[in-house]
């Protein structure tokens, strides 16, 4: 593929990554005779808070389109032929008020036939209404939100991940099993993570469990040191943070910096970003600490999609050495769901894609697990199972500990 840079609104930088030097294609219905190229249009972030989540995503959706180029470009049902892939990716610099700036740009002038969501639910937000407003399919990545997802909204499907209220499900149980009493909850008060709060405190009260604790604080929160101290004095059997892979970082810091041993600890997002943690936090601040599994971590030998786990953690390291993460693999799956959409599309229309979309749900595994929308658009499968993390000779490892279908490993309660 070749890449060539230019200056995008906001001056946010921006590139074009071509599998040939044709224009882009029109976000109306097909015609006839078939586009030069598949134009997909998405926002990424280059730097900031959210970078080390977006870059990752992007990576895996660059692979997806490097590896169907190769073969000649993705097949769209509706021309009964392969068409190349050609991406136009905007850098937002983490700011969700940017992002809107170039989703509409994407939408509005570039007029990309594919639209796709940057990284998580903030930066999601402003692509969600932007989209349903110009009637166009908003193939949602990681944006998990429960807002985004309502009957009258016909033009978003969630890719890769399911709704954030559902994540925290094996968590709840698992603390009501154990039999666990006493446990606070700090959580950043945007879509994903509030969500996942409140769905952990209804689970809870409803078995009899009422939070000691439940605070939120701003999702720009880079220090948990009062927080702690006011935790700490709750004398909690868990604590559970939920926040974006900065607030997790600075979260698990504080504990160590400020020599606690919880019984049980918390956070969402090394199972995502595991070196990344092993790096910023280190061994000593992530044994024994518990966070949601990921599929990067399950193996899936038979998909009908796509590579196959193996298969897809090979070529991808091969082609970004590495770089292998949960978030590459959701940006590579992303791929997967818009190759399923356009393969059962019988127009290149926004409606028929959707359908297209829509068409895959039950029937696609891929290297992510069981694709499942509901009548929203919502996904319902690709479930993730509570993880902890283990000392091994790489430092730590994690392991699937809950449910017991799923697990690899007994959990460790207390922490020793």
């Amino acid at each position: 593929m070749k890449i060539r840079s230019f200056v995008g609104l906001a001056a946010a930088a921006s590139m074009v990554l071509a599998a040939c030097g044709s224009s882009s294609s029109s976000t109306a219905s097909s015609t006839s005779k078939a586009p030069a190229d598949i134009t997909i249009g998405t926002a990424y972030s280059g730097s900031g808070s959210f970078a080390t989540s977006s870059l990752p995503e992007l990576d895996g959706l660059k692979f997806w389109i490097t590896h169907e180029n190769k073969k000649g470009g993705v097949y769209v049902g509706a021309y009964k032929k392969r068409i190349p892939v050609k991406l136009v990716a905007y850098n937002d610099l983490s700011s969700a008020s940017t992002a809107a700036t170039l989703y509409n740009q994407l939408i509005t002038q570039d007029k990309v036939n594919i639209l796709v969501a940057d990284f998580g639910s903030v930066l999601t937000a402003p692509a969600v209404s932007l989209a349903e407003a110009h009637k166009v399919v908003l193939f949602d990545q990681s944006g998990t939100g429960i807002p985004f997802f309502s009957p009258s909204n016909k033009y978003i499907v969630l890719c890769d991940l399911p709704e954030s209220d559902i994540w925290p499900d094996p968590l709840a149980q698992f603390l009501i099993a154990k039999k666990i009493k006493k446990v606070a909850i700090v959580y950043a008060t945007n879509d994903f993570d509030q969500s996942q709060a409140i769905t952990l405190k209804s689970k809870l009260t409803a078995a009899g469990i009422t939070p000691v604790v439940y605070e939120g604080v701003p999702t720009s929160t880079t220090s948990y040191t009062t927080i702690l101290q006011s935790v700490e004095a709750k004398h909690p059997d868990a604590i559970l943070e939920l926040g974006y892979q900065p607030n997790d970082t600075a979260f698990l810091q504080n504990v160590e910096s400020a020599g606690l041993h919880p019984k049980m600890t918390f956070t969402v997002f090394p199972g995502q970003l595991l070196s990344l943690f092993k790096s910023e936090v280190g061994t000593a601040g992530l044994k024994y600490t518990y966070t949601y599994g990921t599929n990067l971590y399950v193996n899936y030998p038979n998909v009908t999609e796509g590579l196959n786990s193996a298969a897809f953690k090979t070529q991808f390291s091969a082609a970004y050495p590495g770089q292998l993460n949960t978030l590459s693999l959701l940006g590579y799956n992303t791929g997967l769901v818009v190759e399923g959409a356009l393969r059962n599309a019988k127009s290149l229309s926004q409606s028929a894609i959707r359908a297209g979309a829509q068409a895959l749900s039950g029937n696609m595994t891929t290297v992510d697990g069981k694709f499942v929308l509901d009548s929203e658009g919502a996904q319902v499968g690709e479930l993730l199972p509570l993880a902890q993390l283990f000392p091994s000779s790489a430092g730590v490892t994690l392991h699937a500990v809950y449910p017991a279908s799923q697990a690899t490993a007994t959990a460790v309660y207390p922490a020793p």
